[in-house]
């Protein structure tokens, strides 16, 4: 299953982007989607994640400025608002592999540069 994450680019602090990842070639709803960054020198970070029963957790660097959200088909979005310099990074969605659940897919990267 291959993931496909898009929607990042270059933006001024203060502006918005949304994410989106599609995954929608696995057969079956995952439990777990989530989005994670790197930053150059830094290691991958959790941003956010939600269940299959909508739970959803943020990072406390992102609250109250992201929302992620899933659909039917497999799609997850990551709506990012007042975004700031240090939101710079490369973003990847994971999501869990319906049949093994210790088992999950990593979306290629989309790069989020916020410029100051």
């Amino acid at each position: 299953v291959q993931l496909q994450a898009s929607g990042g680019g270059l933006v001024q602090a203060g502006g918005s982007l949304r994410l989106s990842c599609d995954a929608s070639g696995l057969l079956f709803s995952p439990n777990f989607m989530g989005w994670y960054r790197q930053a150059p020198g830094k290691e991958r970070e959790l941003v956010a994640s939600v269940t299959s029963g909508d739970m959803k957790r943020y990072a406390d660097f992102v609250k109250g400025r992201f929302t992620i959200s899933r659909d039917a088909k497999n799609m997850l979005y990551l709506q990012m608002n007042s975004l700031q310099p240090e939101d710079t990074a490369v973003y990847y969605c994971n999501v869990q592999d319906p049949f093994e659940a210790g088992h999950y897919y990593w979306g290629k990267g989309t790069q989020v540069t916020v410029s100051s």
